[in-house]
């Protein structure tokens, strides 16, 4: 099992709490694939993501939300 640090993740996305989001965000993704289509290795997703954003292979930009007009 991989220990993920925070620093690690700070590194890969500019800060700890965006990097989890993102991985968050990853790991939903990947959770809406059919089972047999992953390959699992009996890793959680959210290991995964994690692991794919720490190594660099997760690329992700942040789109601004627009603002509601009232």
């Amino acid at each position: 099992m991989r220990i993920t640090t925070p620093a690690e993740v700070a590194k890969q996305a500019g800060n700890k709490y965006l990097g989890v989001l993102v991985a968050a965000k990853f790991a939903r993704y990947l959770n809406e694939f059919p089972k047999d289509q992953l390959a699992h290795q009996g890793e959680k997703l959210t290991t995964k993501a994690l692991q794919a954003l720490t190594d660099g292979e997760l690329n992700y930009k942040l789109v601004r939300r627009r603002r509601s007009e009232a």
